[in-house]
């Protein structure tokens, strides 16, 4: 079981680490509202991306058999897996046909949430992260922290020290260009060598069977033009009906993911180049379920922008290493109980619920409606800590009934008032652990009212 408070406490131990890491991300928020606000049609974009993806939940079945006849007839080999294992299977019985023993991959979160890295080197083939987030990652044998923002944990010290143990930089090297070019050049060399390149997928348009790589760096590019066997993996949600819904998605992508216009590369991919292979491997593990579950089938929409986690206060000052899952923050929060009740059944408390996920939502995903809605489940099928339950049983108790909820908020605010402090700050007051409990009224606003409403 996923205990995300006493990760994010890990976290929050360094302080100078979580101001900064709350800034940095606070900071792409900004550059986030400055880009939308320089289009005037912004919501409307909005409603039509969110429209858009209703219609392709509402029609998956259709518009994912025109996408795999439309890419057959381009000369592509598709191929579909259940869950995880299965696309691992499918893509180790390629990189196996090939002989492929070396392979180059761009980010892809897909790939990330099957553990295919982790099952291709069992195998015997070394894979090759080339974002460079998602190599410095690599390299330190860790997760993802972000799903665009990969490394926004770590400080280019850290990053300088990782380089010079593994790249031979100079040691206490910390200027970014420097790094970047240590690691382009070690990246370069990756891909001469790589028989085999992988990416993930951003958008799969059903009417042509192309599908399309977003990414600033070019190493998906680079991967797929250099190696004679190209892999694209997707879930089932990537799909969009037509070419000319691509527009809408590609001007709230990179806006909403980083402040920027547009990707640097946005790469279309559609058949075979001559003497090559491409193949596209469409993955459900656990989103047909999703799609069944009216409350959530919205979570589906999502475009994987990291706008919630960027706006969320919660995962700025937590980390996304404490939410246990691919998918941190809060649409990872509304994904995890979908395929784990038991396992992820804090995530949906780890939020203030107060909408700002919702808001800068590209796709209008409801998110904190979602999240509410998820603690209701945990509740009914039990599985909330005991000592909560029997909390939320007093305090529904005591709301239930005027005359005690009246009685427990003077107590209470006169023991805030005369109790010496050890009474109210000590381990078992989880609030007073890193707050000042609010200076107690002599009144409350009911006894205000009743001697102030003429």
């Amino acid at each position: 079981m996923i205990d995300h408070a006493e990760k994010a406490a890990e976290f929050i131990r360094d302080e100078p680490r979580t101001d900064w890491h709350d800034e940095s991300l606070w900071f792409i928020r900004h550059k986030r509202d400055k880009a939308s606000q320089d289009v005037p049609e912004w919501e409307q974009l909005r409603e039509l991306a969110s429209g858009i993806k209703d219609n392709v939940l509402s029609e998956l079945d259709h518009y994912l058999e025109q996408f795999e006849a439309n890419a057959l007839q381009n000369g592509v080999q598709v191929h579909w897996a259940t869950d995880a294992a299965e696309h691992n299977r499918i893509v180790h019985s390629i990189l196996k046909k090939h002989g492929v023993s070396r392979m180059v991959k761009s980010k892809s979160m897909l790939t990330e949430e099957c553990h295919l890295n982790d099952f291709l080197a069992e195998q015997g083939i070394e894979v090759v992260d080339t974002d460079l987030g998602e190599r410095i990652i690599q390299l330190r044998e860790e997760p993802p922290s972000h799903i665009v923002l990969p490394a926004i944990h770590l400080k280019k010290e850290e990053i300088g020290a990782l380089f010079h143990e593994k790249l031979q930089t100079r040691e206490g090297a910390t200027d970014p260009g420097y790094l970047t070019e240590a690691a382009r050049g070690h990246l370069r060399q990756k891909f001469v060598e790589a028989q085999a390149a992988l990416t993930g997928v951003n958008f799969a348009i059903a009417e042509t069977g192309g599908v399309v790589v977003c990414t600033n760096e070019g190493n998906a590019d680079m991967g797929v033009h250099l190696a004679p066997v190209q892999i694209h993996c997707m879930g089932i949600e990537k799909i969009i009906p037509k070419a000319e819904h691509l527009g809408v998605f590609i001007r709230l992508l990179a806006r909403s993911a980083t402040g920027q216009p547009s990707t640097i590369y946005t790469a279309h991919h559609h058949r075979p180049r001559p003497g090559a292979e491409m193949h596209i491997v469409i993955v459900d593990n656990g989103r047909s379920a999703q799609l069944g579950r009216s409350d959530f089938r919205n979570s589906l929409k999502c475009i994987r922008c990291g706008a919630c986690m960027n706006t969320c206060p919660i995962y700025r000052r937590s980390g996304g290493h404490s939410y246990g899952y691919t998918i941190p923050g809060p649409i990872g929060s509304i994904l995890t109980p979908g395929i784990d009740l038991k396992a992820y059944s804090d995530l949906p408390f780890a939020s203030t619920l107060c909408g700002s996920c919702s808001d800068v939502c590209p796709v209008k995903i409801n998110i904190h409606e979602q999240l509410f809605r998820w603690r209701q489940i945990i509740a009914q099928e039990g599985y909330l800590p005991s000592g909560k339950k029997r909390a939320l049983a007093w305090f529904g108790k005591i709301m239930a009934r005027p005359a005690w909820f009246r009685f427990t908020g003077k107590v209470a605010r006169l023991a805030l008032r005369i109790l010496p402090r050890p009474f109210l700050y000590n381990r078992f007051n989880e609030w007073g652990k890193a707050r000042e409990l609010p200076e107690a009224p002599r009144e409350s606003f009911q006894e205000w009212y009743k001697k102030n409403r003429r």
